[in-house]
């Protein structure tokens, strides 16, 4: 039993691991506003329409950057959990109600 807490304990590190590999993009005014974020929730790119970038559009393109990364981070979290699942698939029994990506 030890042997196997310490496989899923190996398995869920490579797949936490894993996760800075995985990215989501969410886009927001029509793709004027485009979003990347990794597996771990991090920020990794950011794209803006110059036309955005006026004085009159500054709360427009504050409302956008803030969707496009909300809509990455909900994206690449669907991600994520499929990652941790399909790493640790068949070593952990399938109990309803528990959730590896709590884990993370």
């Amino acid at each position: 039993m030890l042997g196997k807490v310490k496989e899923v304990q190996a398995k869920m590190k490579e797949a936490q691991e894993n996760l800075g590999s995985i990215t989501a993009s969410g886009e927001a005014g029509a793709g004027m506003v485009i979003a990347t974020v990794n597996g771990k929730k991090e920020l990794i790119d950011l794209k803006i329409d110059e036309s955005l970038f006026t004085p009159q559009d500054k709360e427009m393109l504050r409302d956008l950057v803030i969707a496009a990364v909300n809509i990455a981070i909900k994206d690449v979290e669907v991600l994520a959990k499929e990652e941790l699942k399909k790493s640790t698939e068949g070593m952990i029994p399938n109990i309803p109600g528990f959730d590896l990506s709590s884990m993370m």
